[in-house]
């Protein structure tokens, strides 16, 4: 019954969507059983997306790790609650590090399966490294370890999809510079916009510098890594032909004034933790973000973990040892005074 009463409301969306939502509310709440409430929830999203009214049915979306416990729905419902919320919250424009977030968790479930039902979720997952890219405040993603994106890597279609993906989590700005300089017309196909991809691989290419040197990194090094080297670049064939080329890279050429402006801006992203120390020209970074978390990361946390544990071991034996002599001192003197 509540099944026909939910699809018959969610028929016309567009007529009165607000009021209808709302009964779809007070239906979910009048029933008990999980697979009528993920049914009429489901009829609820789709209400919400085709009727526009999607503020409404938002705030619910922070409890879907309760509803998932509650509804105890299968792998295929999962992965149509998680697409059907991630394109609900791509209509809100304010909201799209969530939407990309469930639309990360939609093609996590598609680990384990068989290439043809991973083949499903070609498009999404194009989607997602498109919005990954896209996105200036979002730095880091487990993208590449899923296989829905991992089958873009041979396919005929996708595969510089997945060779841009590869390049924001793993490389500098000089490699983007040489994809885009081969292949701008695929970047507008996307709607990618050069400067923005600039501004976010200078930040990333800050991130692969802290990660990779020894805690400390010149200003120099700063400075040729968030520039490009016109007679190497990739772009120069281009040049002759393209005036608008040439101005955009002489443009990229970063002053030593700069390379404090991209660490504060680094900083503010929350990217890094360090300090400029301007008389040594260096920064001293004592913690950086992973654009990825594989099993070097792992294992590197491992030995972290392994090596604070030992200090405080050594810290609390030293604690307990002073604590020994400061008792038996105290003995002595108590025996003196007697």
């Amino acid at each position: 019954m509540a099944k026909l009463i939910s699809t018959k409301i969610s028929q016309q969306p567009n007529d009165k969507p607000a009021m209808r939502l709302k009964i779809l509310f007070n239906l979910y709440n009048l029933l008990e059983g999980p697979d009528s409430r993920f049914f009429v929830y489901m009829q609820a999203l789709n209400l919400a997306l085709n009727g526009k009214v999607i503020d409404h049915i938002v705030p619910s979306f922070k409890k879907i790790d309760s509803f998932l416990k509650e509804w105890n729905i299968g792998v295929k419902d999962q992965r149509n609650l998680f697409l059907t919320i991630a394109n609900v919250l791509k209509e809100n424009k304010s909201s799209g590090k969530d939407s990309f977030k469930f639309l990360t968790k939609y093609l996590a479930t598609f680990s384990g399966e068989d290439s043809y039902v991973i083949g499903e979720a070609k498009e999404e997952a194009v989607r997602a490294v498109i919005e990954f890219v896209k996105a200036p405040d979002t730095f880091w993603c487990d993208l590449l370890d899923m296989p829905a994106v991992g089958q873009l890597e041979k396919d005929a279609k996708y595969a510089l999809v997945y060779q841009l993906l590869k390049i924001f989590l793993t490389q500098r700005l000089d490699a983007y510079l040489e994809f885009q300089a081969a292949n701008s017309t695929l970047m507008k196909s996307y709607g990618l916009v050069h400067e923005d991809c600039i501004t976010k691989m200078r930040l990333m290419s800050l991130v692969d510098l802290g990660s990779n040197e020894s805690g400390q990194i010149p200003y120099a090094l700063i400075k040729d890594a968030l520039r490009v080297n016109l007679l190497s670049s990739a772009c120069l064939p281009h040049l002759l032909h393209d005036l608008g080329c040439s101005l955009m890279y002489f443009s990229l050429q970063i002053n030593d004034d700069e390379v404090e402006l991209w660490i504060v801006k680094a900083i503010t992203a929350k990217l890094i933790d360090c300090k400029m120390d301007q008389m040594n020209q260096v920064v001293i970074v004592s913690r950086c973000t992973e654009r990825i978390f594989g099993q070097h990361q792992w294992h590197s946390l491992r030995l972290k973990l392994a090596t604070w544990r030992g200090n405080v071991a050594s810290l609390i034996s030293t604690i307990q040892a002073n604590k020994v002599v400061e008792e038996g001192s105290q003995a002595m003197q108590g025996m003196a005074i007697r």
